[in-house]
């Protein structure tokens, strides 16, 4: 989705922040919410958090950067990520990561210029006996291999 977060009177977070009390306990949910909306918590949505729950930026940004589920920039519209978990790590999770770095041109972390991909390395998604997986978005892909990946990406290309 498009972030208006450049605006001054952002109405997507004026409605996430009155659905909650100026209670500090609130900004994990806050959190989700802001992140679910824009795919990633722009520091705009940070500034607005800061002021309605009366904290420091410095404290919003430790638990967006503790928490591997946010993200402090945007993801591409395919988020393509690899397992690099102990099962997949052993059955060679690391070249079909450096298959996918390869083809989009990107490295962790990164999302290609077009905004179609972007690329994560991520700790065990509890599809061991599929080892190695990697997903795009909520898609599941088991037993990969750099071949697969190949073909995959191409079809995501292609779409």
């Amino acid at each position: 989705m498009a972030c208006n977060c450049g605006n001054n009177k952002d109405e997507k977070m004026e409605e996430i922040l009155n659905k909650y009390t100026q209670d500090k306990d609130n900004l994990i949910q806050i959190l989700n919410e802001v992140q679910e909306y824009y795919g990633y918590i722009p520091k705009s949505a940070q500034m607005e958090i800061s002021k309605y729950l009366n904290l420091p930026m410095a404290e919003i940004y430790g638990v967006i950067t503790f928490y591997a589920r946010f993200t402090l920039k945007p993801k591409g519209k395919y988020n393509v990520a690899v397992c690099l978990g102990t099962a997949c790590f052993v059955k060679g999770s690391e070249r079909v990561l450096d298959k996918a770095k390869e083809i989009l041109g990107i490295d962790v972390g990164e999302t290609t210029a077009d905004g179609k991909f972007s690329l994560e390395a991520t700790r065990c998604i509890g599809a061991c006996g599929l080892a190695p997986v990697f997903t795009i978005n909520d898609e599941v892909y088991g037993k990969s291999t750099p071949e697969l990946m190949e073909k995959v990406l191409k079809e995501y290309k292609d779409k």
